[in-house]
């Protein structure tokens, strides 16, 4: 059982203060909710994972503003929450100036790095992920056009379109790639109507496998693929079946086991930075019963070569963060 804290005024303070001699961990959602069937709802399985075999319980908070994030950090802080655990980037700053103020609480941000030494910082290999989902989708493909649907405009979701760009033209060098962003501030990670939108314009153009790395949004991208009879890709969480036969496959960014593993280590754990890529089953692609019918024996084949070969070395997977350039899209 969770305690759930909507909002963050006085009953937030009286709920969070309730429990402080317990030192629960403590999970706070990034904006687009936990239930958003993606990056967050990721987490939270993390967490319930962590809570069934624990029979611990941990806290937890839905943000409903940009500016609610300093205030919850230091609330959980304050009510003695042990490890604090935020899903998001955009959290950087906000721990940046709160991790000092704490410094015998653990704190874990996922998809940022702050260094702090009760900080830990974990990224995710994105790029080799979406490469192998790129590959699928070259190979699935009819029409010789796959889209890609980020959510905000930000370097991270470049580095997905980019690594899924990779992808595609590995298999098929002559393929075409279209891509489009959903918007420039958060609200683009909650906009399934938008994601619609997008996915249609794509299909106009010829797109018969779309990607969507969007949060909230992308349930649009996968809903309006089967509506209109194409194959779509989800992210983070394996999404195959919300549309069985239709998803083609998911590119699992495995925060689950980000989270698990911190609330797992608890307070004390070991800090710093933390890189979860194929190597150590941070990132995948996702088979079982929704997609085995359209995902071909040649095509797993192929897909398992590369990933052995990323494994291991032999296949590097260009990093559009690492020098914000990408050799297979433009934007």
């Amino acid at each position: 059982m969770t305690l759930m804290t909507k909002f963050l005024g006085a009953a937030a303070v009286t709920a969070l203060g309730a429990g402080a001699a317990l030192a629960e961990p403590a999970l706070i959602f990034d904006l687009g909710g936990k239930f958003d069937k993606s990056f967050n709802e990721a987490a939270f399985s993390g967490a319930q994972r962590w809570a069934e075999e624990t029979g611990e319980t941990f806290r937890e908070i839905e943000l409903q503003s940009e500016a609610q994030r300093e205030q919850a950090l230091r609330r959980f802080a304050e009510a003695g929450s042990n490890p604090i655990v935020m899903t998001g980037f955009a959290f950087g700053d906000s721990l940046g100036q709160v991790a000092g103020d704490y410094p015998e609480t653990d704190f874990v941000i996922i998809d940022m790095v702050v260094d702090a030494p009760n900080v830990r910082s974990v990224v995710f290999n994105e790029h080799e992920g979406s490469y192998l989902v790129g590959m699928m989708a070259a190979m699935a493909s009819k029409s010789n056009t796959v889209g890609f649907i980020g959510g905000m405009d930000i370097p991270l979701i470049r580095k997905f379109a980019c690594g899924y760009a990779q992808g595609v033209l590995a298999a098929n060098p002559d393929a075409t790639i279209v891509a489009n962003m959903t918007g420039t501030t958060p609200s683009a990670w909650n906009d399934p109507v938008k994601g619609s939108e997008l996915t249609k314009a794509q299909i106009s153009q010829g797109a018969d496998v779309i990607y969507a790395a969007a949060g909230g949004t992308g349930v649009g991208v996968l809903q309006t693929a089967a509506d209109e009879g194409i194959l779509s890709i989800g992210v983070d969480s394996n999404q195959n079946y919300m549309h069985p036969g239709k998803v083609l496959t998911s590119m699992l960014k495995r925060v689950d086991n980000a989270v698990y593993q911190a609330m797992k280590d608890g307070p004390g754990m070991e800090k710093g930075f933390n890189v979860m890529g194929i190597a150590n089953g941070g990132v995948g692609y996702a088979m079982d019963e929704y997609n085995k019918d359209i995902v071909t024996a040649d095509m797993q084949a192929v897909v398992e070569e590369a990933s052995a070969q990323i494994a291991d070395g032999t296949l590097m997977v260009h990093d559009y963060m690492a020098d914000d350039t990408c050799p297979a899209l433009s934007f």
